[in-house]
């Protein structure tokens, strides 16, 4: 049951992977405005944690609906029990993702699958839903977060920008199919180094942990910039210092950034720390692990482990 307070100022807001790091901090922050939210992730223990920090925040009104993005009938329905109670959906946030490291020669397939499966059927499957609304309505904003592993590609990540690659290609894509109707939107917010869990939540097939590569940016950053779509809709944001640059030697200087992305990946990006082989949440969540922050303040020592 929901708690519906009067709709016709507040925003409603449908979160697809609300439960943990960039989802939970984006549906904090559209709390914090009164907005009407309804958060999607595949664990109930988790979202009903999130749902108290929403109300705790000033959310209208708050529903969890465990589901996973890749399942068309659940949230078909989810979307449908949302227009059933506010009689709209004003924006779709999809943060929902999963990642592995792992070299492509010795990663197992079923968890290649998975991570490419999560992002691009999960996407598919929340686009359709959502622009499929937001045409009978004649407007609405969907935001998916990508990354900028969706731009470049870096050893022991192929799963993940295989993924992300893929995702960005379709947003793309949507962007151009949706001319049509100027009221809808499609933008694709991309950040680097986060401070989430999904860096320890990963399968991991390197031998030893991972973490975020600097400069690690606060959840509640790139929060702000799905507000920011949200109310003034983008094709693309970038978050990240690093982003522009990255990206620039990876296209401009291919040469140059072969030779350094290797080193520096295993000094920036993976730790001293042993780890034995996991798929870590790829195939079924982790809720002991879940939350708004991971271990990383904003800059870090890399010689930390």
């Amino acid at each position: 049951m929901t708690d519906l307070q009067d709709t016709s100022n507040a925003q409603v807001v449908l979160i697809v992977g609300a439960s943990s790091g960039i989802g939970l901090a984006t549906a904090r922050a559209f709390a914090g405005r009164g907005a009407h939210l309804v958060l999607v992730s595949r664990s109930r223990p988790t979202l009903e944690a999130a749902a108290a920090q929403c109300r705790a925040a000033g959310a209208g009104s708050v529903r969890v609906a465990p589901a996973d993005a890749r399942d068309a009938t659940a949230i078909a329905g989810i979307v449908s029990d949302l227009v059933d109670d506010h009689g709209r959906i004003d924006v779709v946030v999809h943060t929902a993702t999963v990642m592995a490291y792992g070299q492509l020669e010795e990663l197992p397939q079923d968890v290649f699958t998975a991570v490419v499966d999560t992002a691009v059927t999960g996407t598919l499957v929340v686009g359709q839903a959502s622009i499929g609304l937001f045409r009978k309505q004649k407007r609405g904003t969907l935001i998916v977060v990508n990354s900028l592993v969706g731009a470049i590609v870096a050893p022991s990540m192929g799963a993940y920008a295989t993924a992300k690659w893929a995702q960005a290609a379709m947003l793309r894509t949507w962007q151009l199919e949706t001319r049509d109707a100027p009221r809808i939107r499609v933008c694709s917010v991309v950040p680097g180094g986060v401070d989430t869990p999904i860096y320890y939540q990963a399968a991991n097939y390197t031998g030893t942990a991972a973490r975020p590569p600097i400069p690690v940016d606060p959840p509640e950053k790139v929060a702000a910039a799905i507000l920011r779509c949200a109310d003034h809709p983008r094709d693309r944001i970038s978050v990240g210092l690093a982003n522009p640059i990255t990206i620039l030697g990876f296209r401009l200087l291919p040469k140059v950034y072969s030779a350094l992305v290797g080193p520096l990946f295993r000094v920036g990006a993976l730790t001293k720390t042993t780890l034995a082989p996991t798929a870590g949440n790829v195939h079924e969540p982790l809720p002991d692990s879940e939350g708004e922050h991971g271990r990383w303040p904003r800059r870090w020592d890399i010689s930390r482990h």
